[in-house]
């Protein structure tokens, strides 16, 4: 049984919004970029990018990692980088995945990526199979990645799947139309007109290369993160609305159906991601669910390091549960 130490936040970001707005602007040690490029095609015209990197100076460990972002975020993601480079430090190879439209794969995409992705994900697992045929894979899904990452793992449930053997989710939002109500009060409004502002830039940076968008108009602008998927996401990935979007793609329903180790780790302060949720879940009996008091969103920055390396507790968390996972 892996031992887990408690979470105690860093007393000048204590609550659940300093937490998340610390750990998304605090970089960590700055790593320089030295990633193999890997296109994958989606089978519908379509292609997303993986960052490959391979282990630093030690010798390479018997596993592989592929690391999925969240909304607006990409392989660069302060959270993607730290993570990956600290697994690289321990001899894991990483695969940083580039969402449909995001990061390196910017011009590759005539469709948006979303939280419903999962075949996406299911094409990068037999990539790195291809890649990696001898090496047992596990997903690492944080805040929208992490619902991708159970919602494959629910739907392939106890088929084989290259070589995926164990998945991890970073707060994810396993029931979108909760997460949607959610970020529409009170002072979470904040990431919501946060998340909308990054998401119509890229309706802008995009219009040239997707003909489809420069159908839709931003007027009046999107002043949240559900109105711009009501009038972006949905219609652009086949969806009737938003409500069909979110009820389709939430891993919420699927979440028994898991037959692979899997962790869920989140926060109960988390402005983003209701704990109520999790409360609700039916989960199998291969997922652990780790819910700790303060973290906000994928931050978990702590008042020491205690036995850990440095303060970003969430990091070691997760590596040390793939460490611990059977081979």
């Amino acid at each position: 049984m892996m031992e887990i130490p408690p979470f105690i936040p860093h007393p000048m970001i204590s609550s659940g919004h300093l937490q998340t707005i610390a750990g998304a602007y605090i970089k960590g040690h700055a790593r320089p970029y030295r990633a193999t490029q890997h296109q994958v095609d989606l089978g519908d015209g379509d292609r997303i990018v993986l960052h490959d990197d391979l282990p630093t100076d030690r010798q390479q460990q018997d596993r592989v990692a592929l690391l999925l972002h969240g909304v607006s975020g990409c392989h660069g993601s302060p959270y993607m980088v730290r993570i990956a480079g600290k697994l690289n430090d321990i001899g894991i190879r990483t695969f940083r995945m580039d969402m449909r439209g995001c990061g390196a794969g910017a011009k590759l995409a005539q469709h948006p990526g979303h939280a419903g992705r999962s075949e996406d994900a299911r094409a990068a697992v037999l990539k790195v199979h291809e890649l990696c045929p001898n090496m047992p894979l596990t997903i690492m899904g944080f805040s929208m990645g992490g619902n991708v990452t159970l919602k494959l793992a629910g739907e392939i449930a106890a088929q084989p799947l290259g070589n995926l053997d164990s998945v991890v989710a970073v707060a994810p939002p396993i029931d979108l139309v909760v997460c949607g109500q959610n970020i529409d009060e009170g002072w979470n409004r904040i990431y919501s007109r946060n998340f909308s502002r990054r998401l119509v830039r890229f309706i802008h940076e995009r219009r040239e290369q997707m003909p489809r968008l420069a159908k839709l108009s931003l007027r009046p602008r999107p002043t949240s993160i559900v109105d711009f998927d009501n009038r972006f996401t949905a219609p652009l990935s086949g969806f009737r609305d938003v409500t069909d979007y979110y009820t389709q793609s939430s891993a919420l329903p699927r979440l028994n159906n898991i037959a692979l180790p899997a962790l869920i780790l989140s926060a109960k302060d988390d402005p983003v991601i209701p704990v109520e949720m999790f409360h609700r879940a039916n989960l199998s009996s291969t997922t652990k669910l780790l819910l700790t008091e303060r973290g906000g969103h994928v931050a978990h920055i702590a008042r020491s390091k205690g036995t850990d390396p440095d303060r970003w507790w969430m990091d070691w968390r997760v590596i040390n549960w793939i460490m611990a996972v059977e081979r």
